[in-house]
């Protein structure tokens, strides 16, 4: 692995990190608010723009691998696809009005989020983003919602989010600084939807139960012929909160709709994409033990009634996985936290897991364009295992860094039934090793 010749947004975020951690930097700032100077004024306008702040983050990371993998992919992880290379994972700006969650009362806000780099690749909108880009690194509008809260039929009253929304079932999301690890597991990659255009409702209930409901035009699609089919789906769970002296919350979201894609495919019709409805279940549960150590664990159920078009005897041919996810951290000190992910992912039909090759390759399949993906094995079916380990490193460096982590992590996948779908299909496991580093102001 030749790093030397390149320039990389990985190791211009690592000597970025090193001058703040010698020296001070005064430029930089936590939270800027673009519109403060309005704050002097009397108006109700003035008043709302003040709150306006604008925060950046970069990304960057690796995950080496020493069997070095023909066609030199990670088979299987998304974030970290291209083995022994490093990557700009995100370069990102948010522009935002938050509301804020103590006051019942009539409240409207916004998230105006972009994001550039590699994953991009995986998180376009179909007819937005997705045939603007042909090289690694992409761009893409990551968030653009308006937020409201309504001080309607409950103490807690309603919240609203409508517009480009980032899914919001699963423990992690694309936010590097929300998750544990550099990279996902499989059941974030394959059984929980990245992006919706759409709108989002929470219902707060009471102080322990929260309502959630929602209905978009599908997972990474969006209105009209640019959507890989003609209908809508939604969501429909529950949040408990506060549980156990406020050490336990439990979250609940399911999630039906068609996801299939007609165009281009050779054993789904239209009819099929339109009728053919995709389950997905998911539910988390994280119990804080005491102020250093915090369990998670996560079950998963997705079944899908016409991914592989019409059977033999004229029914759907469908495909289901099922998988469980145990997180534990441990917080060593004020810097130092040790991090375990270990999972159990089960693709009954071997539909789900793949590498895809190219810049563009996953966009295209969700859009029912030519696609150069790495299948998983054949056969009837593969469980996978991941066990994944860091320590991460977050220190408050002050001087206005919002957010300042590495993560070394190593991480262990093997098919559990002896299928051998890693490193170009030589191996039934793959170890890789590496991290990332993210600096936020």
């Amino acid at each position: 692995m030749n790093l030397s010749r390149k320039k990389s947004g990985f190791a211009i975020a690592l000597s970025v990190a090193s001058v703040l951690v010698a020296a001070p930097f005064k430029s930089a700032k936590a939270q800027v608010h673009p519109f403060s100077a309005f704050s002097s004024g009397g108006s109700d306008l003035s008043h709302w723009l003040s709150d306006v702040t604008l925060i950046g983050q970069i990304e960057g990371g690796i995950m080496a691998n020493p069997a070095r993998p023909n066609p030199g992919y990670n088979f299987g992880d998304f974030l970290a696809d291209h083995a022994n290379q490093v990557q700009l994972n995100q370069a990102e700006f948010t522009l935002s009005k938050a509301i804020d969650p103590s006051k019942n009362t009539y409240q409207i806000g916004f998230t105006l989020e972009g994001l550039y780099g590699s994953d991009a690749r995986y998180y376009h909108l179909v007819g937005v983003s997705d045939q603007e880009w042909k090289a690694r690194y992409q761009l893409i509008p990551a968030q653009a919602h308006v937020d409201v809260h309504l001080p309607w039929l409950t103490s807690g009253g309603l919240d609203m989010q409508a517009g480009i929304l980032q899914a919001p079932m699963g423990v992690e999301g694309l936010d590097p600084a929300s998750r544990a690890f550099y990279t996902l597991a499989y059941t974030s990659e394959y059984s929980v939807p990245f992006q919706h255009v759409g709108a989002m409702f929470n219902w707060h209930v009471t102080p322990i139960l929260d309502v959630t409901f929602g209905i978009d035009t599908g997972n990474q699609t969006t209105f009209g012929s640019s959507d890989n089919n003609d209908k809508p789906a939604g969501y429909f769970g529950f949040n408990l909160n506060n549980l156990l002296g406020g050490k336990l919350r439990i979250v609940e979201l399911s999630r039906v709709g068609p996801e299939d894609v007609w165009r281009g495919s050779s054993t789904i019709s239209r009819y099929e994409a339109n009728h053919a409805q995709r389950f997905w279940n998911d539910i988390n549960a994280t119990y804080q033990v005491n102020d250093k150590l915090s369990l998670t664990a996560e079950f998963n159920y997705l079944h899908d009634e016409g991914v592989r078009g019409i059977g033999a005897r004229g029914q759907f041919a469908g495909t289901d996985a099922e998988s469980f996810v145990s997180f534990l951290s441990y917080k060593i000190n004020k810097d130092f936290t040790f991090n375990y992910r270990g999972e159990i992912y089960r693709d009954n039909n071997n539909s789900l897991v793949a590498s895809f090759r190219g810049n563009n390759s996953y966009m295209n399949a969700i859009a029912g364009r030519p696609a150069d993906l790495v299948p998983g094995a054949s056969g009837h079916g593969t469980t996978y295992g991941d066990l994944s380990l860091n320590v991460a490193y977050r220190p408050d460096l002050g001087h206005h860094v919002r957010v300042f982590q590495l993560r070394p992590e190593i991480r262990f996948d093997r098919a559990l039934n002896s299928t051998t779908p890693f490193n170009g299909g030589r191996n039934n496991g793959m170890f890789t090793f590496g991290g990332d580093a993210v600096i936020g102001f």
